[in-house]
């Protein structure tokens, strides 16, 4: 038995079919994210990857097949449920509110924490404005940690492309996460920025203790990163193993239109 399988699953996705019309995202998909891993989901545009994510968060109802957090089966459930249970993701398209500043795109990200109703929250008073200083008090420590003192107060649209990404994971650990999933996080970004992505991530692994899945498209990173890697192709899954493996796997190779260089960065 080696070591990945000796560890729990957290989620379990067994035969997930999605179908847009007559196009099939997914075929049959069956993964599983285990405590104490950061995976990596990898294959070539259009092989589904998102749709795994949005099939887990309950945002596509796939057509056929279960998903599973622990013993529970949450298929059906609505994405707020969802994120409830403690299911938080980031998306490969960054979607913050513009207008707000940075505190507040984090402070969104605690909704799911507050339990005082919008009449104790317009009167601000006793318990709500204790709700409201221990939710700052949260956020202040996320900013502190990604590094986000520097605009904390501005507004996201005014925000460079790499910030807003860092503010983006920033919300999604505001929700204090069970299971972290991340739609590329790092699209986009010049070198430093990928590097510090990464960084970040795996100090968030380090320090939380969470699984992380990763959807990425650098090679590099995931193999630095990645514990466990599941390829995707054309909805289904083809390979599934050690960074190494994945590697010298002919399949994958051939999925990518390269050799073992292409997954070097």
């Amino acid at each position: 038995m080696t070591k990945g399988a000796e560890k729990k699953a957290v989620i379990r996705l067994e035969d997930v079919r999605l179908r847009f019309g007559g196009v099939e995202a997914l075929r049959g998909v069956s993964l599983e994210v285990r405590e104490g891993e950061i995976l990596a989901i990898i294959g070539p545009n259009g092989a589904g990857k998102t749709c795994v994510f949005n099939c887990i968060n309950g945002f596509y109802k796939p057509h056929a097949g279960h998903i599973y957090y622990g013993d529970v089966e949450i298929t059906k459930l609505r994405p707020d449920r969802i994120a409830n249970m403690g299911i938080a993701r980031t998306f490969q398209n960054i979607q913050l509110f513009t207008g707000l500043s940075a505190v507040d795109n984090l402070m969104a990200g605690r909704h799911i924490r507050m339990r005082n109703n919008w009449i104790q929250g317009a009167l601000f008073y006793g318990l709500a404005r204790k709700e409201e200083v221990e939710n700052r008090e949260f956020v202040e420590k996320i900013i502190d940690f990604l590094e986000l003192e520097a605009v904390r107060k501005e507004k996201i649209g005014a925000v460079p492309y790499g910030l807003r990404k860092r503010v983006d994971l920033g919300r999604a650990l505001a929700q204090e996460p069970r299971v972290l999933l991340l739609d590329e996080p790092m699209a986009g970004m010049n070198a430093e920025e990928k590097e510090d992505i990464a960084r970040f991530v795996v100090d968030i692994f380090e320090l939380r203790k969470i699984p992380i899945v990763l959807v990425e498209h650098d090679m590099g990173v995931v193999m630095d990163i990645a514990d466990r890697i599941v390829v995707l192709n054309f909805g289904e899954v083809i390979a599934e193993g050690s960074p190494e493996e994945i590697k010298a796997n002919p399949e994958v190779i051939e999925a990518y239109l390269g050799s073992e260089e292409a997954f070097e960065g």
